[in-house]
């Protein structure tokens, strides 16, 4: 009996600690990220969104921010964003649009300079996401429905016609991804935030172009296919519609799936400008959504794309963005970018803008994050 008696013992305490070890795997995966094989580098820039989200801080962005300004192209180490604050955006907004360019010279060379954009603001310590304004894979053309209205989805999905030509778009990817590499040899990790404002329908992926049910597919389907056929294990997905969404119902739609997507997210320029819906509520409502869908599936939300162009209102980012950014739990906002050569189509202040002083306060505040005032992001991962 006794050794009976030890035999069940044994046998009940491997169950608890296997159901022990089961349970923290479990909790593992929820608490980091999608992807079980991510890089090191790649989990601790998830846990360092979290713990900021956590904080109610916010990582400050800007799209192509150090590649060229308002008055300047390729100049080393320059933001409008540090000449108006002193310090460069902690988020630095890309996009692997010239990976799937049909002239081959200007594809090459601009995915030479995004290595070594992608690396130096690595080597800044600073966070890169991308976003995919993707040519047509059907027939190479633009990404903008108006200017090349073909549809596409249905094509480059599994027995499509041109799901040959879509694989080659992801391989472009993972080739791009392998040259992204930190000084010790290790996978920078990225956001990376594909079909993006697909409630919208000025891209080919968008309303109108595609069903929900082919969205989702294609998106899993893209995931599974860099993660599992790709060996791709360095990115956060970011999942952001458009603010065309009124409620919960609207905004998951499209949705995935939560092994699908790492981040909420929500593009919205329509609810701040004089000339769209002008309805700054709105926009708070819309964001509530957002970080409330996040918190539910213990993901990371953020503002992904926002702005006003030409900030026309001289107080904006204190009286109208900051409010926002302070009413809910977020990791990061990303402003869009200060085209060099579009006078009028910039959305951060240059010194002398009658906004500057309202920008710099903004940007001061003890819950905006820049680059300098940012921690060691992959430090625990690099010892």
């Amino acid at each position: 009996m006794k050794n009976n008696n030890k035999m069940k013992n044994k046998v009940v305490f491997h169950f608890v600690f296997l159901a022990m070890l089961l349970n923290n795997v479990l909790s593992a995966q929820t608490n980091g990220p999608l992807d079980p094989m991510a890089t090191s580098e790649t989990v601790a820039l998830h846990t360092y969104l979290k713990s900021v989200q956590s904080q109610r801080k916010v990582l400050l962005g800007q799209q192509d921010a150090l590649c060229y300004g308002r008055y300047w192209k390729n100049d080393r180490d320059r933001s409008d964003i540090k000449e108006v604050t002193g310090s460069h955006p902690v988020l630095l907004g890309l996009d692997l649009q010239p990976l799937t360019h049909t002239d081959k010279v200007y594809r090459e060379s601009e995915t030479k300079r995004l290595v070594k954009v992608v690396k130096d603001m690595y080597r800044r310590g600073g966070i890169i996401t991308f976003s995919w304004h993707m040519s047509n894979p059907v027939n190479g053309g633009s990404y903008e429905w108006k200017n090349n209205p073909q549809l596409a989805v249905g094509e480059i999905l599994p027995g499509g016609k041109s799901n040959g030509v879509y694989q080659t778009y992801l391989h472009r990817i993972r080739d791009f991804l392998t040259q992204c590499k930190g000084a010790k040899g290790e996978s920078i990790p990225i956001i990376f935030r594909p079909f993006h404002e697909f409630d919208g329908d000025w891209f080919w992926w968008g309303k109108g172009h595609t069903s929900p049910e082919e969205f989702v597919e294609l998106w899993r389907y893209t995931v599974n296919y860099l993660r599992k056929d790709l060996g791709v294990h360095q990115l956060l997905y970011a999942f952001s519609p458009d603010c065309k969404f009124q409620n919960r119902e609207e905004y998951l739609a499209q949705f995935p799936g939560d092994d699908y997507v790492d981040i909420f997210g929500m593009d919205n320029y329509w609810d701040f400008r004089p000339d769209g819906a002008n309805d700054p509520a709105a926009a708070m409502v819309k964001m509530g959504i957002v970080s409330a869908v996040a918190a539910e599936k213990n993901k990371i939300a953020a503002l992904t794309e926002t702005g006003l162009e030409r900030i026309t209102d001289p107080n904006w980012f204190t009286q109208v963005l900051q409010p926002i950014l302070r009413k809910w739990p977020l990791a990061y906002c990303m402003l869009w970018r200060n085209a060099d050569d579009i006078p009028t189509h910039y959305y951060v202040p240059t010194k002398e803008h009658p906004a500057a002083a309202d920008f710099k306060q903004f940007c001061q505040s003890a819950d905006i994050i820049l680059l300098n005032n940012s921690k060691l992001i992959y430090n625990s991962a690099l010892k």
